[in-house]
C-alpha cells in the first residue's frame, strides 16, 4: 500500500459514504510511527480503516557482557528515509462493543 493509493481510497469513501470520525495519531515506539484512520459505515456496516506508517528495522545490536548476572540490552536501529505502510481493516462488533480485525482471504 503507497501513500497514493492510501489517499485515492480516502476519497472514494469520504464520495460515497458517511464518515463518522477522521484523524491522526503518533506513536513513539519503533522508531516512531504514525497512523492514520477513518471510522465510517459501509455496505458491511461500521468499519476503521488504519493507515501505519513506520520507518524500517536496518540493524539490531545486542550489548552484553560474558560476566554471571550482567544484562543483555538490544538496540534498534531504524532508518531515516525509508518508511513501511500497513492498512489493517476493523469492523465494529455489537456484541462485543470493540473492533476486531476484518479477516478475508480476498486481502491476503
Amino acid at each position: 500500500m503507497t501513500n497514493d493509493r492510501w489517499q485515492e481510497i480516502l476519497t472514494q469513501i469520504k464520495d460515497s459514504f458517511e464518515v463518522e470520525e477522521e484523524g491522526t495519531y503518533e506513536n513513539e515506539e519503533h522508531g516512531g510511527t504514525t497512523t492514520e484512520f477513518i471510522v465510517f459505515n459501509g455496505p458491511l456496516g461500521r468499519l476503521r480503516l488504519e493507515f501505519s506508517s513506520h520507518p524500517v528495522l536496518v540493524d539490531t545490536k545486542t550489548k552484553y557482557s560474558k560476566r554471571i548476572g550482567s544484562e543483555t540490552k538490544v538496540e534498534y536501529v531504524y532508518s531515516s528515509t525509508e518508511k513501511s505502510n500497513t492498512l489493517l481493516i476493523y469492523k465494529y462488533d455489537e456484541a462485543l462493543g470493540d473492533w476486531v480485525e476484518f479477516k478475508n482471504n480476498l486481502f491476503t
